[in-house]
């Protein structure tokens, strides 16, 4: 009877440990989950367990997890709101979820400017010094990457808080200055999840699988795995990183939080050998998307393309890539979350600022790699439905990668925001070229998107148009804005065909086009000459210089039209 005793004792200890419903960190306390929309929420329990799921507006819903112990539920919420409260239960175990909101979820992705915070901008710290909004819920993680899609991230620390003066300055300044201005706006609660890793290419953003038709991918996961070849091995590198993760683990156990006086503790990432690297492709997706699909969400803000733009050719191949991303998140995520997220949700990309000396050309060449692009997300913007792009020509630095001038950047995510998903009255671009007409010397452009009149920066003639005729000489034009129309010339191309602006890496102190809004022009072109040589070794390609460090570095934001909206 007593080894009896002892035994059911054991076995009832035992599934008493093995019942708990576990959840990911995405589902915990100061939550936000997208109004009006079945949102998915899953997690794990014992094997063929049912799971219930109660929240405290009256929504339920239940499911079976299966043989692995996984489930996943599709939750109905109400119109926007707070003070909600959610229950998830397996009947052995119970997790409740406090001040939950309903409200805009926005994702916020992308390279090392993408994750660039508040408090290292221009006057970030002071802007955000009276920020206490309970209703902008953040939720920001650690870089990680990995060589397999993550079902939980590591990070350990990666959790829901409200916005306070500390959390709001370090956040995503272009994510922040835009979701808080649409918080503001719309008054209704407004959640940012962020997920953003420095020095990333779009490769590693999407799956290997979905890219097996793109020859450069090919060709740089076939270098990178040559490569490894002559580096450590997998199995050590494995090793080593598992010390570390344990080392961090323990840290994190015994209460620790913070790497130093600034920096958070984080999980170990490895960066040799290269194929186990965070520029493989696929490896940033499987540690940064695939663990937050398919949590509901309104958007997506994108800032990225720094990386893949070392080469002219590397860049005119991001036009293909990102509307391939776009494709696929779009897809997944509406497929995942059971045709309950927007199948055509809105994306909205940063394209790249001004970065090395100021033009003084009239076109660039072949090392103006940024400038092309520039001309790839312009036209990517015209190829993908529901997608939009903020202009940043005029935010950047002659030298420094990472500019501090990205509230601009962040109040035009805002405009395109407000204008192309909440239906709000605001012009949310700048001067959009549509198309030309040549008329004998002249060739004369015409736009949209001009508000309330087409200016200049300042006060003078426009001086970032070039012209060029069939030679595809270019030469510094003539242009004069006439109405929704700009007429350009030459004296020296009295036949001209084409024409390019602001063409050229940092074409910032140019007098560069406007709308009264203070809304800046792309740079755009209107031939379609080969940007590039074709036929050339991926490793043979002509890349970018990086600007020689100045003496003395500038600490001043660039000036620039006040936006009136």
């Amino acid at each position: 009877m007593k080894k009896t005793l002892i035994t059911l004792t054991a076995l009832l200890s035992a599934l008493s440990a093995s019942a708990d419903v576990k959840l990911t960190r995405l589902f915990d306390d100061n939550m936000i989950l997208q109004q009006k929309q079945k949102n998915s929420i899953w997690g794990w329990a014992d094997a063929n367990s049912i799971v219930n799921v109660k929240a405290s507006w009256g929504s339920s819903a239940s499911t079976k997890a299966d043989a692995t112990g996984k489930w996943k539920v599709f939750l109905d919420t109400p119109g926007h709101g707070t003070g909600f409260s959610l229950s998830i239960s397996d009947g052995d175990d119970t997790k409740n979820i406090k001040n939950v909101a309903i409200g805009e979820v926005w994702l916020v992705a992308g390279q090392s400017n993408c994750g660039w915070s508040v408090g290292n901008c221009f006057g970030g710290e002071e802007d955000v010094a009276d920020d206490n909004y309970p209703d902008i819920r953040i939720f920001r993680s650690a870089r990680e990457h990995w060589h397999e899609p993550l079902e939980e991230k590591r990070d350990r620390l990666s959790h829901w808080t409200g916005c306070t003066p500390e959390t709001a300055a370090a956040t995503s300044a272009v994510g922040y200055w835009a979701l808080r201005r649409v918080h503001k706006e719309l008054g209704i609660p407004v959640g940012i999840i962020q997920q953003a890793f420095a020095g990333t290419p779009i490769e590693g953003w999407m799956p290997t699988e979905i890219q097996l038709d793109d020859p450069r991918m090919i060709a740089g996961k076939e270098s990178m795995d040559e490569l490894s070849k002559k580096r450590i091995s997998k199995a050590d590198a494995l090793k080593a990183w598992q010390k570390e993760l344990d080392l961090y683990n323990k840290k994190i156990d015994a209460g620790e939080t913070m790497k130093n006086k600034v920096k958070p503790l984080a999980p170990p990432i490895i960066t040799k050998p290269s194929n186990m690297g965070h520029q493989y492709p696929a490896h940033i997706f499987n540690a940064m998307i695939h663990p937050v699909r398919p949590y509901g969400i309104k958007g997506m803000i994108w800032y990225q393309g720094e990386r893949n733009s070392k080469t002219a050719q590397q860049a005119v191949n991001y036009r293909k890539q990102l509307a391939k991303m776009i494709d696929y998140y779009r897809t997944s995520w509406n497929e995942l979350s059971g045709g309950n997220n927007d199948k055509n949700f809105p994306f909205f990309f940063t394209q790249l600022p001004a970065w090395h000396p100021a033009q003084t050309t009239p076109v660039e060449g072949i090392k103006a790699t940024w400038a092309v692009n520039r001309e790839m997300m312009r036209l990517a913007s015209y190829d993908i439905p529901n997608s939009g792009m903020a202009v940043s020509i005029d935010t950047g630095d002659a030298t420094a990668l990472h500019p501090k001038n990205k509230k601009p950047i962040g109040i035009r995510h805002a405009y395109l925001i407000l204008k192309n998903v909440y239906g709000k009255n605001y012009v949310a671009n700048g001067p959009r070229y549509q198309k030309q007409s040549i008329n004998g010397n002249e060739i004369i452009l015409e736009f949209d998107s001009i508000g309330s009149g087409m200016v200049t920066a300042k006060s003078g003639k426009l001086n970032a148009f070039a012209i060029a005729g069939d030679n595809q000489k270019w030469e510094w034009a003539e242009a004069k804005i006439v109405g929704s129309s700009i007429v350009v010339s030459s004296p020296k191309v009295s036949k001209p065909v084409a024409v390019r602006y602001a063409w050229a890496m940092n074409p910032s102190e140019r007098n560069l086009l406007y709308n009264n809004e203070g809304l800046p022009a792309s740079p755009f072109r209107t031939d379609n000459w080969e940007l590039h040589p074709t036929g050339v070794d991926i490793n043979s390609e002509i890349r970018v210089d990086k600007p020689a460090k100045p003496e003395t570095k500038s600490e001043k934001d660039w000036d620039r039209p006040v936006m009136t909206q």
